[in-house]
């Protein structure tokens, strides 16, 4: 469990077009076998510390002739942003992902010391 230790609490959303292989021909569509875009995020401003990140598909175009396999991640979270992490596999055939994230952490107070 995550604890914020003062009352400035940041809520950054965003929603990420990872990409659009059938127009351009691209590995995600024509591939087979393991495929993964990474995708980086930067967030509004830093927060104090990595927030929790939450993300989620919210738009799949893919090929009805073969099987639906998809992972979808958020990694390397820091204070100023995150990959998002798209994977698939086998044979599917996906043409367009597009991912929705919110992230909610501390921000830095103006009574923050730091002396180190």
């Amino acid at each position: 469990m995550k604890k914020i230790r003062n009352n400035l609490v940041g809520i950054d959303q965003g929603s990420e077009m990872l990409f659009e292989d059938y127009d351009t021909g691209g590995e995600m569509w024509t591939g087979t076998g393991q495929r993964e875009v990474w995708h980086p995020v930067r967030f509004a401003q830093p927060f104090k510390t990595p927030p929790s990140v939450q993300v989620a598909i919210t738009m799949w175009d893919l090929s009805s002739k073969t099987n639906q396999r998809a992972d979808i991640r958020a990694a390397n979270i820091r204070r100023d942003g995150f990959e998002l992490v798209f994977t698939t596999w086998e044979d599917t055939k996906i043409a367009r992902i597009r991912a929705d994230w919110m992230a909610i952490g501390e921000l830095p107070y103006e009574d923050d010391w730091d002396l180190y």
